[in-house]
């Protein structure tokens, strides 16, 4: 069994309607974390929730986008690169960092830690 490597994991909260440079926010932070070759990252797209405003997010009420997730794992140095970066597209919503053990699998090939 593979062993575990240290790393961190970066947890992205805000609305689907958030954008970045024209595009949607979501689409922006995956092609930055692609861009400094980040270890991995995806996008989840909830059914509801609520921020700081308390305002409830979901799709059928008139602009208001869903909630957006956006998980990000690689080691810590790299999400301590990345971080700023993140901080200064997002307008608003909440950014959580922890840490964690991950095991990268690799089926029919080699096995790799982050």
């Amino acid at each position: 069994m593979p062993h575990p490597s240290l790393a961190k994991i970066l947890r992205l909260h805000f609305s689907e309607t958030d954008k970045y440079g024209g595009r949607p926010l979501y689409e922006a932070i995956i092609q930055k974390c692609k861009d400094l070759n980040i270890a991995g990252a995806t996008v989840f797209q909830g059914l509801e929730g609520f921020g700081e405003m308390a305002e409830i997010h979901k799709r059928h009420i008139a602009g208001h986008g869903e909630p957006i997730v956006v998980v990000v794992a690689d080691s810590a140095e790299n999400i301590e690169r990345l971080l700023p970066i993140i901080e200064d597209m997002m307008h608003t919503g909440t950014i959580a960092v922890s840490e964690a053990e991950v095991i990268r699998v690799q089926k029919g090939g080699k096995t790799a830690n982050v």
